[in-house]
């Protein structure tokens, strides 16, 4: 689950939704979306306050094209961060 964390937070980074998030990982990193949004809510729960801010800035206009998402998931698999070498990939 430290993966999935890791690249939600990269999702957020790129100012996506939860439902781009899932579809993403769903279709760049074969996580199913189920997966993605029981993560995505542990995280609300122990983050509300940004969670809270984060929705509030979202708008239409800030939504990523499938292109530039695509691309975006892409590079986050292929260069994996120094975090995710120290934890086993089955946690």
């Amino acid at each position: 689950m430290v993966v999935v964390q890791h690249l939600i937070e990269k999702c957020l980074i790129f100012n996506m939704t939860k439902e781009e998030c899932m579809e993403a990982l769903s279709k760049h990193a074969n996580i199913e979306p189920v997966i993605t949004s029981t993560v995505w809510k542990e995280l609300e729960k122990e983050n509300k306050e940004f969670f809270e801010a984060y929705a509030q800035s979202k708008s239409n206009d800030d939504r990523m094209s499938e292109e530039e998402t695509s691309k975006m998931i892409q590079k986050m698999i292929s260069q994996p961060s120094e975090s995710s070498k120290d934890h086993d990939p089955d946690e």
